[in-house]
């Protein structure tokens, strides 16, 4: 009997295991197939199309349109698991895909899809709506359709051919400028105090932590500067849609009344005001394609190529020479720093390898930041200067943010070309400590102990700011400032008084900047590289090349195959993490306001001077 009962369990366990060796030899295979299939399908992606004529070139803009993707390959693995964050277009690829197509004798029509864009600043709108107009001045039409219109999707759908919109959707413009936090009333109330040292009567970045608004400077020089890039959108979509001046104002201004006579039909105002041209749903804009072109194979569509697969169309020219393009967009901060984030010290190595290229005649600084760390900024700085001394061209082409230490970066440079639009300027320097003294002391922490020398604890958060910590920091604030203010007017070829007046950490837009002398001239990225070939002597003949940490078709394949496996994990096991966040207004802003202090207080570095203009493009 005994023996009977130990063959039962000899063979269930025996059973036991080979049913999970065999789940364990499954699950295995399943995802090596699983990447098989994804690897065969990102070769596959990779291959460019085969056109016939009358195609159209569908550009999907789902997302937000960028210079770089953020972080590296796993950053955006995992980004597309969690769904953290949104698809980033790179600005480059929509250029290319454009002024290929302008000149491909198989696409005969563009089409814009602009539902799910979520927008970019508008120096970036302006350099993708230049490339729209190069498409039609070469005879494409162009077509831009959404269930609705923001102000930013408005845009580039002003200067398509056409435009239409579904018969329930609204174009909607609201302008420049909005509401934003102040924090003094509430950290009194958490006995915390911010402690603010600046040079510049509108180095106002740091205000909302001292005030409970904003200073008579800071509403100054932002109604200044909102006014001058909402006069510079303003133009660009009436002239664009050939529209007097002043009808996007009438439009926003008498909006209630038009919705009323309307009766509340948000697609009709828009039709009357010339808005849109035709209000469309998505299969009459179907058939509306075919007949401007020709049906696909299977008869009931338009014929038509993916902006991604269309990209796989652009090759280099295989010039023998090449322009050597370096992105600096994001937070500037000492050391390395994956893309999307400008790293002083791997930003610099970027431009060093470009410089040390010989195949490389100039280099073009691409700039998108609001800058940050000194250092990191110094850093990139003094590596460009040294390019010039090698005797290669360095141009900088400002995007849609080049201010404070976005604006340090740029002095190093022949030339410096900004969009009448970008955020620039905010020639200040600062420093925001915070004490929590009167917070901790609240809920019973009480702090005490010894150390060698006063600098100890002279910096701790815990305790009220030392008054000579403070000294020391206007002191090191001031000598930064009056090496900045230098460092432009070298640059500027003028003087520092000069620049000091138009210094104060004010923020111009590029035209303003234009004006005070602090850029050479108004242009856009294709200006820039131009400039660049002018200044090398290279002619019509080049390439441009792009420095990054992550390139080349490897990168490229390894970034679609990571896409592949992803959406095939998210489908199989339902791999969705949901956004968190403190309100759609609230929230994020108290997340951008708060998030660059994380680089205070580090091991080593109680506090940090920082150029940061603390603005985005809006």
């Amino acid at each position: 009997m005994i023996e009977s009962r130990l063959a039962i369990l000899k063979r269930f366990f025996i059973g036991f295991y080979g049913l999970i060796n065999s789940t364990r030899i499954f699950t295995v295979n399943f995802l090596f197939l699983l990447i098989v299939a994804a690897i065969a399908f990102a070769l596959i992606k990779s291959r460019p199309p085969v056109l016939e004529g009358k195609t159209a070139l569908v550009i999907n803009l789902s997302g937000q349109i960028n210079e770089q993707r953020k972080g590296g390959l796993r950053d955006s693995l995992l980004g597309q698991a969690k769904e953290e964050e949104s698809k980033r277009i790179l600005l480059r690829d929509v250029l290319a895909a454009l002024d290929n197509a302008a000149k491909d004798p198989n696409i005969s029509n563009i089409v814009l899809m602009l539902d799910d864009f979520e927008g970019a600043g508008l120096p970036t709108l302006r350099e993708v709506a230049s490339a729209l107009d190069r498409c039609k001045v070469a005879g494409k039409l162009v077509f831009a359709w959404s269930s609705h219109y923001d102000q930013r999707q408005y845009y580039l759908a002003a200067h398509a051919t056409q435009i239409f919109m579904h018969p329930m959707g609204m174009v909607y413009l609201q302008g420049y400028g909005g509401l934003r936090n102040y924090y003094r009333s509430a950290l009194d109330k958490l006995g915390v105090s911010a402690n603010l040292i600046r040079v510049g009567t509108f180095k106002s970045a740091a205000e909302p932590f001292i005030a409970d608004g904003p200073s008579a400077a800071a509403r100054e020089a932002e109604n200044y500067l909102y006014q001058g890039l909402w006069a510079t959108y303003l133009e660009g979509v009436e002239t664009a849609r050939r529209l007097p001046t002043g009808a996007l104002m009438a439009y926003i201004n008498q909006s209630a009344q038009r919705l009323e006579e309307a009766h509340g039909d948000t697609a009709k105002v828009a039709l009357a005001a010339n808005l849109v041209d035709a209000l469309k749903t998505t299969d009459e804009l179907t058939k509306f394609l075919i007949e401007k072109g020709a049906k696909d194979g299977k008869g009931k569509d338009y014929r038509q190529v993916s902006f991604d697969d269309y990209l796989k169309k652009v090759t280099p020219n295989n010039a023998s020479q090449s322009i050597g393009v370096v992105i600096a967009e994001g937070e500037i901060v000492d050391g390395d720093a994956p893309p999307g984030t400008v790293g002083g010290r791997s930003t610099a190595e970027l431009v060093r390898q470009a410089r040390e290229d010989d195949h490389i005649k100039a280099i073009v600084l691409r700039v998108n930041s609001p800058g940050g760390s000194v250092l990191g900024s110094e850093l990139l700085r003094r590596e460009l200067e040294l390019t010039r001394s090698a005797g290669k061209p360095v141009i900088v082409s400002m995007g849609d943010v080049a201010a404070s230490g976005g604006y340090w970066i740029s002095m190093a440079s022949d030339e410096v070309i900004a969009d009448p639009a970008t955020i620039t300027g905010s020639i200040g320097v600062f420093a925001l400590l915070p004490s929590v003294d009167k917070a901790i002391n609240k809920i019973g922490i009480h702090v005490d102990g010894v150390t060698t020398t006063w600098l100890g604890n002279a910096a701790d958060p815990r305790r009220p700011l030392d008054p000579r910590v403070r000294a020391m920091l206007q002191a090191e604030i001031n000598h930064i400032y009056d090496n900045f203010t230098e460092r432009v007017a070298q640059s500027r070829k003028s003087t520092s008084e000069k620049i000091d007046q138009v210094g104060q950490g004010r923020v111009w837009s590029g035209a303003q900047a234009k004006d005070r002398g602090l850029v050479d001239s108004l242009g856009g990225f294709n200006e820039a590289v131009k400039r660049a070939a002018l200044r090398s002597k290279l002619g019509d003949d080049y390439d441009v090349v792009y420095f990054e940490t992550e390139s080349g078709k490897l990168a490229s394949l390894l970034d679609d195959f990571s896409s592949s496996v992803t959406a095939i994990l998210v489908k199989q096991f339902n791999l969705h993490v949901g956004p968190t966040g403190l309100g759609p207004w609230l929230g994020r802003d108290i997340q951008s306001d708060f998030g660059w202090l994380s680089e205070i207080g580090k091991p080593g570095k109680p506090f940090t001077v920082v150029a940061h203009c603390l603005c985005a493009a809006p």
